[in-house]
């Protein structure tokens, strides 16, 4: 059901409720539709080279995090030497999934090379909700954890909503709580956390020198883990921020006004090169596994090699925003254990 389709919808059952504004039948939410993306433009697999034809400025992400994690390092030291006790992230994982496995290994890597303490839940694909609820629950109590992950996606039996929300909001590291969302949303209000991947994103444009203020902002992509908050922190950061979804009508027309284009739909190289503002800086928040003649590489939704030749700056896909976001995620952990253990930076 595209655009038009749900606005009969909701004509249809808003006249039959418009004499009572507080009536439960009327949508004022908006129906709850699948984000399905149609758009007509075909994937196009990347040239060998075109290195030579080169503008944009590349914004290296690995650069960026791994200073960020050298004051990672430095910070748990000094909480260490002080306190003799150490940030505590706790990673559950429900299943065998392949992709879930390698991202725990990859935040467990990152956690042992800044000195941060990880505990790992494993559970069985076919785990009750309820066994589930009270591993999080004794996590919750645990005051040698200071963060909790659970990795997602879930298996379909779980209510993923119902485990995110009993992660203690002061846990919660991946910033998914609606208490967190709720307050990055509001004006005037601080969440415990930010979720990591949009933080990585505004970390990245900060430390390139990118004006953000007064900035025409469009993301592509709505997901409550990037799209969302990715809008509300660049409004936090007074851009005037569009979002382009999957039921949005010429969205080339939309992006091509962007001073900054974030793009996180999912679908490798989707965003072409004319759908750019000349000038525009991009940002590449999209990770695909695209079959090629050696097996597998990881591209990103824009268009790498068309996006060059127009924009000012552009991340690649790998070693863009990727990297600074595990490292976000150490600096929630380390936040979090800085307010259990009451301990201040000098």
């Amino acid at each position: 059901m595209r655009g038009v389709g749900w606005w009969r919808w909701w004509a249809a059952n808003s006249r039959a409720s418009h004499s009572s504004y507080s009536s439960p039948s009327l949508p004022l939410l908006g129906p709850n539709l699948p984000e399905v993306w149609s758009f007509p433009y075909p994937s196009i697999s990347r040239p060998q080279s075109s290195a030579s034809l080169q503008t944009a400025r590349v914004m290296d992400g690995k650069s960026i995090a791994r200073s960020i994690r050298s004051g990672i390092a430095c910070e748990v030291n000094r909480m260490k030497e002080a306190t003799g006790k150490s940030p505590g992230l706790a990673l559950v994982l429900v299943g065998k999934r392949r992709d879930s496995q390698t991202f725990v290994r990859v935040k467990l890597k990152a956690c042992c090379e800044v000195g941060i303490t990880t505990l790992v839940e494993e559970l069985p694909e076919e785990c009750m909700e309820d066994e589930l609820l009270r591993v999080v629950s004794r996590l919750n109590g645990d005051p040698s954890v200071h963060g909790i992950i659970v990795q997602l996606p879930l298996p379909k039996h779980i209510n993923e909503e119902k485990i995110l929300d009993v992660i203690s909001p002061e846990k919660d590291v991946d910033g998914f709580h609606p208490l967190n969302m709720g307050n990055l949303a509001m004006k005037g209000r601080e969440p415990l956390f930010i979720p990591c991947a949009p933080k990585s994103c505004i970390e990245l444009l900060l430390r390139s020198n990118v004006e953000i203020i007064g900035k025409r902002a469009v993301v592509i992509g709505r997901s409550k883990i990037v799209g969302l908050p990715t809008s509300l922190l660049l409004q936090r950061h007074h851009a005037t921020v569009s979002t382009v979804h999957a039921f949005t009508r010429n969205p080339e027309q939309i992006t091509r006004e962007a001073d900054i284009l974030v793009a996180d739909i999912g679908i490798p190289n989707i965003v072409r090169g004319n759908w750019l503002k000349p000038g525009a800086v991009v940002v590449d928040m999209g990770t695909n596994q695209v079959k090629d003649s050696s097996g597998f590489r990881i591209t990103g939704d824009v268009y790498y090699e068309e996006a060059i030749k127009v924009a000012s700056a552009v991340t690649p896909v790998p070693g863009g925003v990727g990297p600074i976001t595990i490292s976000m995620l150490l600096s929630n952990t380390l936040d979090s254990a800085k307010r259990a253990l009451r301990f201040t930076t000098k």
